[in-house]
């Protein structure tokens, strides 16, 4: 009876349940301020913008826009910029079917390669 065992006291050489796990878990390995995350963040987001102003152009030809409008004029010269690699690898008799393609592919692309290298870096 020298030993007395309470039913509160973990038994020897046992981890009490207050204390969290001795292992690292999977996000405290990373610094969220390091410099790869904050690259991966800025790769992605660009990603995102030269996505969203080719898609914002494709919805605005579509839906037929003032292309006199400053603001349809601005989109539509950013998305050029963007796009100027792959106009006219779709030549058609549709127009609408033809912008849809010259600038929809670049869109994904962009989305593709931006995602997956910030990804890449992410994990670094």
């Amino acid at each position: 009876m020298g030993n007395q065992v309470s039913n509160f006291d973990p038994a020897p050489g046992y981890q009490s349940y207050d204390r969290p796990p001795e292992y690292p878990h999977r996000n405290e390995r990373r610094d969220p301020g390091s410099g790869t995350h904050r690259a991966a963040l800025v790769i992605h987001t660009i990603a995102d913008i030269a996505a969203a102003f080719l898609g914002l152009w494709i919805v605005l030809y579509l839906l037929e826009a003032n292309r006199d409008n400053v603001f349809v004029e601005f989109v539509h010269s950013v998305a050029n910029a963007l796009a100027w690699w792959s106009q006219d690898i779709f030549t058609m008799d549709t127009e609408s079917l033809r912008v849809l393609l010259n600038f929809g592919l670049p869109a994904l692309i962009y989305l593709a390669v931006g995602h997956g290298i910030s990804v890449r870096l992410s994990r670094v």
